[in-house]
């Protein structure tokens, strides 16, 4: 398992980050119990397995929602 900090531009509404959640809990490899969206902090915090998904896939499906990913540091979990 890999753990993903993903800072986001700012998150401007509560419901952006239900999409966020639910377009990333939906994809395989994804540690869902770990996926946290930090309105905040505009951060998404998952654990992934890297042997199913990359870190760039991941990025992919929340900028494909509209938002921007800053950048992203991975680390073994």
């Amino acid at each position: 398992m890999q753990s993903a900090n993903i800072q986001l531009e700012t998150l401007t509404c509560p419901s952006c980050l239900q999409k966020i959640e639910g377009a990333v809990s939906g994809l395989k490899g994804i540690d869902k119990d770990s996926l946290k969206v930090l309105f905040n902090a505009s951060k998404v915090k998952v654990d992934f397995d890297g042997d199913v998904i990359s870190i760039e896939e991941i990025e992919k499906a929340i900028e494909d929602l509209g938002y921007r990913v800053i950048k992203s540091r991975v680390k073994a979990a």
